[in-house]
């Protein structure tokens, strides 16, 4: 159905009227963040890069970047294992109970990040487990492998069997197959995940606040720097930092996830 002129119009400024609701907040900083003085006043007089250098300087920003950068990597390649292997035995085994396991596997990101929290930091207080970084990933692991499983998944439910099939009557062994076909198709889809669940990690404050004891992460270090609010610039500049490193991945994701495969060959 083809819509009028008006209507199409309607819409269109409506798209507009919510990414500028979504976008504004980010815009006032990352134009702050370019401010040269203490006192964020608009307009800005004089245009300057000097607080990136302030907090690229800053040995707790470096520090807190650090931590969050090994807490996103090894999160990320927990949950593209764990990931991709429930994705793999949901989608190619039929067994009692497998739509509840695919919704408990959705739970930890439907759930407020307050609630997945404390129940993480009850979880290891039980245990006897020390707040430090093995603490972070975990907490991170726990939703970014929904992110990972919902891509490697999804590719899955649209990937056909015959492909497979066709391998196996060609004489391939399973580990041909897995190797030439499966994961050239399925290749986007677990990079796409990855990228996400990176992205994902990165930029978590709630969770990380129960997980992390006192050791900080960005988003932790940012949290208690405008709580303080003697360090604005510096917090705007490291806030840009913050949103092109999240924005990387997500662009990159998605991208890709509309590929057909990285690489490889389904030719045996």
């Amino acid at each position: 159905m083809k819509l009028s002129f008006p209507t199409r119009m309607a819409l269109a400024v409506l798209a507009v009227a919510v990414v500028l609701f979504l976008f504004a907040p980010l815009l006032v900083i990352i134009y702050f963040a370019f401010g040269k003085s203490n006192v964020q006043t608009f307009p800005i007089h004089h245009f300057t890069t000097y607080w990136f250098g302030v907090a690229w300087n800053d040995p707790a920003v470096r520090g807190a970047l650090w931590l969050s950068l090994k807490a996103g990597f090894f999160a990320t390649a927990i949950a593209l294992i764990l990931g991709t292997l429930v994705a793999f035995g949901i989608h190619r085994f039929k067994f009692f109970g497998r739509d509840t396991i695919s919704l408990l596997l959705v739970l930890p990101i439907a759930l407020p990040g307050i609630v997945t929290g404390l129940a993480l930091q009850s979880a290891f207080n039980l245990a006897g487990i020390p707040f430090s970084l093995y603490t972070i990933i975990i907490g991170h692991a726990t939703f970014c492998i929904v992110v990972v499983f919902n891509n490697v998944i999804a590719r899955l439910r649209r990937t056909s069997m015959t492909l497979i099939e066709a391998s196996a009557d060609l004489g391939a062994t399973p580990l041909q197959t897995f190797r030439l076909v499966t994961m050239p198709t399925l290749s986007t889809a677990i990079v796409a995940g990855a990228l996400l669940a990176f992205a994902l990690s990165f930029d978590e404050v709630i969770v990380t606040t129960f997980t992390a004891g006192a050791q900080n992460t960005l988003p932790l270090w940012i949290f208690g720097a405008i709580r303080l609010g003697q360090q604005l610039p510096e917090v705007n500049a490291v806030v840009v930092g913050v949103i092109a490193l999240t924005m990387v991945p997500i662009v990159i994701a998605a991208r890709i996830s509309g590929g057909e495969g990285l690489g490889g060959s389904t030719r045996l």
